[in-house]
């Protein structure tokens, strides 16, 4: 630690310098910390990995909160391990306890300016002007200089599924940690291609609705239909039709329709739709 020229041990002999005075320059994470802290020492190899791996665009700053106690009172330190990110000269947010790496790094990424941002924010123009293969170019780039950060490849993967390559989407999206796969924009794209391949029926919706007319009680040709519908993007009317198959018989497919809507859901996130067929499949179900 004491080799690396991004990890400085901080006393208040040195605070205002290498806080107050570095962070006009860069972004400084400051960690209290103590000897005795268990989630202290916890956090420590996360926060010092961190520090290497963004190579000076952040500063790590350890104050040990029991040997100066004076600037522990000063900043209003009350747990420990308490991290204060300075920009400027001011605190501008912290975090308390010892959170993992995944959350670290998203605490970092509102607050330091990558390599890939400006790649993403050129792939976003990009795509509002109407040209989605410069898009994607830029967006591939961004997650080569960048690799495996979920918001580029969530980006990238939703330009993948709309140009029709969903196994490379798929793949890459699988690739992520299992804390990012459950975030909800990466399993909203998850079961956005769930419902592509099992609704990838060579029959239209428009087929299936003239088939399952002909025999309204046929759950299984039901099912297809909300899954076409689904993947048509014809949310409103797929969550009719599951809801109607739970109110037929629940244990159709081991439960599907309910999986079915849930993973829908998730899917949709804050469309109204999802308040209203929550609100109906609640009723239904209690």
């Amino acid at each position: 630690m004491a080799d690396s020229p991004f990890i400085i041990e901080v006393t208040a002999d040195n605070f205002d310098q290498v806080v107050l005075e570095g962070s006009q320059q860069q972004p400084v994470l400051v960690d209290f910390w103590a000897d005795w802290c268990g989630p202290c020492k916890a956090l420590m190899p996360i926060l010092a990995k961190l520090a290497e791996e963004y190579r000076g665009k952040f500063i790590l700053a350890k104050v040990n909160s029991d040997e100066n106690q004076a600037l522990a009172q000063q900043y209003g330190i009350r747990s420990l391990p308490t991290v204060k990110l300075f920009k400027h000269g001011a605190a501008v947010d912290e975090f308390m306890g010892a959170l993992p790496e995944g959350q670290v790094r998203e605490f970092l990424d509102q607050h330091i300016e990558r390599e890939s941002d400006a790649i993403c924010n050129a792939a976003l123009a990009a795509e509002a002007a109407g040209d989605p293969d410069k898009a994607l170019e830029l967006l591939k780039t961004a997650n080569e200089v960048d690799p495996g950060r979920p918001q580029i490849v969530a980006a990238l993967a939703r330009l993948l599924m709309q140009k029709g390559e969903a196994d490379t989407a798929e793949a890459l999206l699988n690739a992520l940690p299992t804390a990012d796969r459950e975030s909800r924009e990466i399993a909203a794209l998850l079961a956005q291609l769930e419902f592509s391949r099992e609704g990838g029926i060579e029959e239209s919706a428009e087929s299936l609705q003239s088939q399952l007319e002909a025999s309204p009680d046929n759950l299984e040709l039901r099912y297809r239909l909300a899954l076409r519908l689904l993947a048509d993007k014809q949310y409103e009317a797929a969550m009719q039709h599951l809801l109607a198959i739970m109110q037929k018989d629940r244990s159709f497919g081991d439960d599907a329709a309910r999986k079915t809507l849930l993973k829908a859901f998730d899917m949709l996130g804050d469309d109204p739709l999802v308040a209203i067929y929550r609100r109906k499949m609640f009723n239904f179900l209690y």
